[in-house]
């Protein structure tokens, strides 16, 4: 069999894991594997680069991606579809491995109820995708997150200041809740849960009285209890999605007006995403990939591989991406303890 191989959306760490395991385990047993060049685009438009043993052995701790990605949706182009079932038989190709978030999953479930053979294997920072414990990919983004929250606090501490971090988010705070606990962050501030301003104001203020620094953690998806979702500006992708930014600024503005004492917001931004994927991503990445290749080899398609527990199980694509995995309620109410001083 030929298994073409891609990678759609954001870069993450752990992706290069996933598609050395794939190769391995795959030629392994017998089959043959091509990559697919910048996401969707690649069966779309024929873009292809070899993708054997020898061109993957060495990209396990790599970050990003060797088969590079974009945000394309074959959806969304005239032709993508029949392009990609074309293109597909003309390289000969057998099936799909897509590694992805819920878009680049949610185009292989519909190529699969297309009839395009897909298998799908969940990647995100956000830790969003339905019917998987984890994503590949979050570990490390949480730890980038920690060690930035770790930083800033010796800044604020020493000048007694309130420094707001902004944190990767766009409706679930899976990030922000773990980055902010793990880094000890006095409020935490996700897309979950509307906050109020200036219940926020008044315990930045406590702990000014107190002669106490303070660090807020706020997803990018953040809402205010009176307000909207502050954009970056007007400009959606392909799969719809606004571009989201500037929520850290607005609360750093409103603390400086509220307590009268100057206030800094720091944007993470793509820094979460970039470099060496943790041990646990790389563990995690490589069963995944491994298990994708079995799917593959016993024509289990339509499904995506899933952490539950410690076990990597297939699930149905379908399942995967009918709706966000967002944070619950008693999650966030667990670290309230910790708001205020």
């Amino acid at each position: 069999m030929r298994i073409g191989v891609l990678t759609g959306g954001g870069d993450c760490p752990g992706l290069n894991a996933v598609i050395r395991a794939a190769v391995r385990k795959g030629t392994e047993l017998g089959h043959e594997f091509v990559g697919f060049r910048h996401g969707w685009k690649g069966p779309i438009d024929g873009i292809t680069q070899p993708l054997n043993w020898e061109e993957v052995e060495n990209i396990l701790d790599q970050g990003g991606t060797v088969l590079h990605s974009s945000r394309t949706n074959p959806y969304k182009v005239d032709g993508g579809v029949e392009a990609i079932k074309s293109n597909m038989s003309k390289l000969g190709i057998d099936a799909l491995i897509a590694i992805g978030g819920e878009d680049t999953l949610g185009v292989a479930k519909k190529l699969t109820d297309d009839g395009v053979n897909c298998v799908g294997v969940p990647k995100t920072i956000d830790n969003d995708l339905n019917a998987t414990d984890y994503t590949f990919g979050f570990d490390t983004a949480v730890n980038i997150a920690t060690e930035a929250i770790d930083r800033l606090w010796t800044t604020a501490k020493s000048h007694d200041r309130c420094i707001v971090v902004e944190i990767m988010g766009r409706h679930a705070g899976w990030m922000t809740l773990h980055a902010g606990m793990a880094g000890g962050a006095n409020v935490v501030l996700i897309p979950e849960v509307k906050f109020d301003i200036k219940k926020v104001i008044a315990q930045v203020q406590e702990r000014f009285d107190a002669d106490k620094a303070t660090i807020v953690a706020v997803s990018e998806g953040a809402l205010s209890a009176d307000g909207d979702m502050i954009l970056k500006d007007g400009e959606v992708d392909a799969f719809g999605h606004v571009k989201l930014g500037g929520v850290g600024d607005w609360i750093a503005n409103q603390i400086t007006e509220g307590t009268g004492r100057e206030t800094r917001c720091v944007v993470l931004g793509h820094t979460q995403r970039g470099g060496t994927p943790t041990a646990f991503d790389r563990v995690l990445a490589t069963r995944l990939g491994l298990q994708a290749a079995e799917a593959v080899h016993e024509g289990d398609f339509g499904k995506m591989m899933a952490l539950q527990g410690t076990d990597i199980k297939r699930v149905d694509l379908s399942e995967a991406t009918a709706e966000l995995k967002t944070v619950p309620a008693q999650r966030y109410t667990e670290v309230e303890a910790f708001f205020g001083v």
